[in-house]
């Protein structure tokens, strides 16, 4: 399991996948991530001692990633990457957290001192496709909704199910209420929702010059950020 690297080809920064407590939701129908979870805080903070302690301040920009949201991990974790901002001089923090948590952004913010861009999985904003197939309980009603909260939405595309229109919609929708977002081309996993390998396809031909659009990430792979397995 890689745990740390860096993004040198869009928004460049240092990424690290820490342990966490498991995922206050942990139901969506598409996720099996939560596998990374633990209940065992000593072994947790630990690990994530060691993957913070590869964190050079190259950049001045962090992301810290989890199998949940960043509210689930250890007080004593985020006590050691507060320590790390302040001695690799970070800048901007990226963090992601679900829907849920929504109220409590700023509380994060004032701990550790620093902007936050905060990122979520939004996965479609198809409120039909969202809530009765993926069974994402995240229940905003539109882009402009989630855009009041989070500054870059996360998206899936290629799911049996899903149809162009609803593509097209969805990245519309990311281009004019956020200025960073991610899309996740979906990998088949354990879980019972299945990968459109008609629908990839076709994305991957539409939207080719999303390649070259500095606001918009997109992953291939679940690894393609260099961490994960």
């Amino acid at each position: 399991m890689d745990r740390y690297s860096k993004i040198t080809n869009k928004n460049k920064r240092e990424i690290v996948l820490l342990k966490a407590l498991p995922c206050a939701w942990g139901k969506c129908r598409f996720c099996d991530y939560i596998e990374d979870n633990s209940r065992d805080r000593e072994s947790m903070i630990t690990l994530n001692r060691d993957v913070l302690s590869h964190v050079t301040g190259e950049f001045g920009v962090l992301e810290v990633i989890n199998s949940g949201s960043c509210f689930e991990l250890p007080k004593e974790t985020l006590t050691d990457i507060r320590t790390v901002v302040r001695e690799k001089h970070i800048q901007k923090l990226f963090f992601e957290a679900h829907w849920i948590y929504r109220s409590r952004l700023d509380e994060m913010r004032e701990f550790l001192g620093i902007p936050i861009v905060y990122k979520t999985g939004a996965e479609t904003f198809d409120y039909h496709f969202r809530e009765h197939y993926l069974n994402k309980h995240a229940d905003f009603r539109d882009a402009e909704e989630l855009s009041r909260y989070f500054d870059s939405p996360c998206l899936m595309v290629g799911i049996q199910g899903q149809t162009k229109e609803m593509i097209r919609n969805d990245i519309r929708l990311l281009k004019q209420f956020f200025k960073l977002g991610t899309i996740n081309v979906f990998t088949n996993n354990s879980t019972d929702v299945k990968r459109d390998e008609e629908l990839v396809k076709w994305f991957l031909e539409e939207y080719r010059e999303l390649e070259h659009d500095p606001s918009i990430e997109v992953l291939y792979e679940n690894t393609d950020f260099g961490v994960g397995d």
